[in-house]
């Protein structure tokens, strides 16, 4: 049956090959946000003709006018792909000529907390209705396992064709991480999962092509596994350092200092720091695909996620105690005072704010009537529950000047020794200042 398959998927593959060469389109991407566009614009580097699907008209443009709104990706690699024949469509009629379409749309959480597939059902039926004997359709959104099986799977099948016999399908994770420099998309290797063995051998075959290390997971559902392990491993060990630094502190103990002499130890440890909570779109969204996925599936909880979770969203809460507490230290109450905050985006040296723990800092420091300042090198304009925040733009007059500045988020751009000097009271979440005045989390 397998090596049926993989024949009837071979010759049909052969087809579209012979009827696309007048296009010569080898990838079309779905979704061209943080995921999809370096996606894009690797392929096209090393000579594929790549074409991209967005539904923001004005992303679509931008990107046809050689202007990049993701900032991993500057202006010139756009123009580059430009030149190398990449087009943006709003239109899903350039899904048809394309041998393969990844699909990298937003797996968010609905408003009750479990996944919301809107866009990835979106995607597929779009490509269902473009579908042609031969092509490749592989799912790299990150979402609960069963997913390319049983929701997209179902949907490219009203098309008449029949994965794994007349098209291929599988499952690849995304495993972009923004602001990184050191790990490009081409030297990350690439997890594939295949429907059927056919499908697995055709998605190694595509990804080989600009990837230098392809992984073949046994199945789509092993593939959508990993990324969720990957997420939740973080996930779990953040929380552990977190509570370990509240811990820490009733207990007299520097745990800084302790994750610095522990993490000397060559083997059987991975250090994580405590912060004043988690932000970005996979560490606190994509366990929740994981839980839903047990609860639905088994009828149990998986406590360990649940009680990471419990923690991590209360490290917020605990910093604004933590900052009540040393502005009370220095004969100030919360209520009336001026506070700075230093790094709003979800990690360092990126403009990235998706759930960004800076806005349950801000918000709860509002409701105690503080007066709320910031300042990122990022973010220009910044608004908590839909009123904007004060930002500063002379960064060491407005340290001297507040009562209390915060160190969310460690910049590069920081200097820290000199904030250490030049601020009244200097809160640092993020264990990066060695200063006697200084209070660390």
């Amino acid at each position: 049956m397998q090596v049926e398959q993989a024949v009837s998927l071979g010759e049909a593959s052969e087809q579209l090959g012979e009827s696309a060469q007048a296009d010569h389109v080898e990838l079309a991407v779905i979704g061209l946000g943080y995921v999809g566009l370096p996606l894009a614009r690797e392929a096209s580097s090393v000579g594929l003709r790549v074409v991209g699907l967005d539904r923001d008209a004005d992303v679509v443009a931008a990107l046809n006018s050689g202007r990049s709104h993701v900032g991993d990706v500057p202006d010139e690699d756009v123009r580059r792909m430009r030149e190398a024949g990449f087009t943006a469509y709003t239109d899903d009629a350039c899904l048809a000529r394309a041998q393969t379409v990844v699909i990298c749309v937003p797996t968010p959480l609905s408003g009750d907390g479990g996944p919301d597939l809107s866009a990835v059902t979106s995607a597929a039926t779009s490509v269902a209705g473009r579908l042609r004997p031969g092509q490749l359709v592989v799912l790299e959104s990150t979402t609960y396992p069963g997913t390319t099986e049983e929701v997209v799977r179902p949907l490219l099948e009203e098309s008449g064709l029949r994965a794994g016999e007349d098209f291929a399908l599988a499952f690849s994770p995304e495993r972009i991480d923004p602001g990184n420099t050191t790990h490009s998309l081409r030297e990350v290797p690439k997890v594939v999962g295949g429907c059927t063995p056919s499908c697995a051998v055709r998605a190694v075959a595509f990804y080989g092509k600009f990837i230098d290390t392809v992984v073949q997971a046994k199945g789509t559902r092993e593939a959508e596994m990993a990324k969720l392990l990957e997420n939740t491993y973080r996930h779990v060990n953040i929380a552990l350092v977190n509570e370990l630094a509240i811990i820490s502190r009733e207990l007299h103990i520097d745990v800084w200092d302790a994750i610095r002499c522990a993490g000397t130890k060559p083997f059987g440890f991975q250090a994580f720091r405590p912060s004043a909570g988690v932000g970005g779109h996979c560490i606190p969204i994509d366990p929740n695909y994981l839980l839903y996925k047990v609860r639905s599936s088994l009828g149990y909880d998986f406590r360990f996620v649940e009680l990471a979770q419990e923690i991590n969203r209360r490290m917020p809460e605990y910093v604004v105690r933590r900052a009540q507490d040393l502005l009370n230290s220095a004969g100030r109450p919360l209520h009336g005072s001026r506070v700075l905050l230093l790094g709003v985006t979800y990690k360092p040296d990126v403009a990235d704010q998706r759930e960004s723990p800076a806005v349950p800092v801000a918000r709860l420091l509002r409701e105690r009537d503080a007066e709320v300042s910031f300042h990122d090198p990022y973010v220009p304009l910044w608004s908590v529950s839909g009123t904007d925040v004060p930002r500063v733009d002379d960064l060491m007059a407005a340290a001297r000047d507040h009562d209390l500045t915060i160190l969310l988020q460690d910049h590069s751009a920081y200097d820290l020794p000199a904030l250490a000097d030049q601020a009244r009271l200097l809160f640092d979440t993020r264990g990066r200042i060695f200063h006697p005045d200084v209070e660390r989390l």
